[in-house]
């Protein structure tokens, strides 16, 4: 098992540093913006839960194009894998339509959250200049995938530091404004990451063409236009992980959306909980990612055996860490919640809903690492309707029946933004185990079929 952990701590704290990273992005965000003015706190929190559900949905359908690079690298199909990529960067350039549509015009979800006056107009600024930044953001996508199918994250990451430290000065500048800049509030972030994106995108096609790794790929050697057959292939896979993504991030989302009806007080508060969550998520993502990874290589190598311990083993530490992660978190949330607000209203929202956290972290690990390996098996479907049934579901359907108390018999202490996270947190542990079941029945197959087993299963 030591060995399997080292492997997977070798790919994984890269992804997480990287990660941490970009995450970053939201917490300088979130402290920047409350410091400047609590409405544009509000607004920044829907929407950026409009756009990270925008953003990952689409992102999680180039995603597949990781499981199908790395299990082509094992098998040492390196030819293959050039047209893959170029097949995935016409794929993004579709996707971008959809996408920069629907941030640029997003009426009818605000409406849905009965947005205040105060917040439309913040919110509808602030997510129109992303929609420009969203091609860079899908492109930037692709070259993550496949550095991470081969696993060489550190080129990844150390892009996404070089991106971390242009934030914050840039934030200063368009936030609070200076050196003829306006200041812009809440939009100043969207315009700084904006810009960070395109660097991003142009550095990693850049790499593409520059590193020695890549050249046996042939990556940008010809010109070639999409190819139904290797379209159809990662649509087949990256619809329903986009899909999976897309429901594990609105069930979040729509959460905002609905707390939202609580107040600004309220929705900061929300906001302040989900960012912490989402600093601590990024620990199980890069376990996942490395594991997949991993365990993908093995499958194409055909060695079902190795996949599936590779897979325990991930799973495991995954839900270590998140144990450790919890205990810390419990000692230290009101200092944690100090960092993020002055402001003692929002501060005593947040408090509760940051005890919560801890017990949803836990299952969040869980379920992420699982959905991970599985999707390195290329299955897909089946964890899709887990997520629906249990995200969207007990989560979304059962957070809104205890935080409005459609039944009239909810206790207080559940109504309001807890009754959300308490069902989000049943939620969360519904899936996790629901995929940790799949994932032992899917192994168990490649292990009685071997090298026979049906790689290409999306089921």
């Amino acid at each position: 098992m030591l060995a399997d952990v080292r492997k997977i701590a070798g790919l994984a704290w890269p992804v997480l540093i990287g990660q941490l990273a970009i995450i970053a992005f939201g917490v300088i965000d979130t402290a920047m913006v409350g410091r400047y003015s609590a409405v544009d706190l509000a607004a920044l929190g829907l929407g950026s839960s409009i756009y990270i559900s925008v953003y990952i949905g689409l992102t999680g359908i180039l995603t597949a194009l990781q499981p199908i690079t790395a299990q082509l690298y094992g098998a040492r199909r390196y030819g293959e894998i050039g047209e893959e990529v170029r097949q995935a960067l016409w794929l993004a350039l579709a996707l971008t339509v959809i996408g920069s549509l629907i941030l640029y015009f997003p009426g009818p979800m605000l409406h849905v959250a009965r947005v205040p006056e105060a917040l439309h107009e913040r919110t509808v600024a602030y997510l129109r200049i992303l929609a420009f930044g969203l091609p860079a953001g899908l492109t930037f996508r692709v070259y993550s995938s496949i550095t991470n199918a081969v696993g060489k994250p550190r080129l990844v990451m150390i892009l996404q530091i070089g991106a971390l430290l242009l934030k914050v000065p840039l934030n200063t500048w368009f936030i609070f404004g200076g050196f003829g800049m306006p200041a812009l509030g809440g939009p100043g972030c969207a315009l700084a990451s904006t810009l960070i994106n395109w660097a991003l995108a142009t550095l990693g096609m850049v790499l593409l063409t520059r590193v020695d790794l890549f050249k046996p790929f042939e990556i940008f050697a010809h010109f070639c236009w999409p190819v139904w057959r290797r379209q159809a292939a990662q649509l087949r896979l990256g619809i329903p992980m986009g899909l999976s993504y897309l429901i594990e991030v609105t069930s979040y989302t729509f959460m905002a959306l609905f707390i939202a009806r609580f107040g600004t007080t309220t929705l900061a508060g929300h906001q302040i909980a989900g960012n912490i969550g989402a600093v601590l998520y990024m620990t199980p993502l890069s376990i996942g990612i490395a594991s997949s990874t991993l365990v993908a290589q093995a499958l194409g190598a055909h060695r079902p055996e190795a996949a599936r311990t590779l897979s325990r083993h991930g799973i495991v530490m995954a839900m270590a860490i998140a144990c450790c992660y919890g205990a810390i978190m419990l000692v230290l949330r009101p200092y944690v919640i100090e960092g993020y607000t002055t402001n003692a209203q929002v501060a005593a929202a947040a408090l509760p809903l940051v005890l919560i956290v801890v017990c949803y972290h836990l299952f969040d690990a869980l379920q992420i690492t699982t959905a991970f390996v599985l999707r390195a098996y290329k299955v897909a479907v089946v964890p899709t309707v887990i997520y629906a049934v249990a995200l969207w579901g007990v989560g979304l359907g059962g957070g809104y029946m205890l935080g409005f108390n459609v039944t009239g018999v909810t206790p207080v202490w559940l109504t309001g933004a807890r009754g959300f996270w308490v069902a989000n947190t049943a939620s969360l542990a519904i899936a996790g185990i629901g995929l940790l079941m799949y994932w032992r029945t899917v192994s168990k197959r490649y292990l009685r079929e071997g090298a026979g087993a049906p790689v290409d299963s999306t089921v």
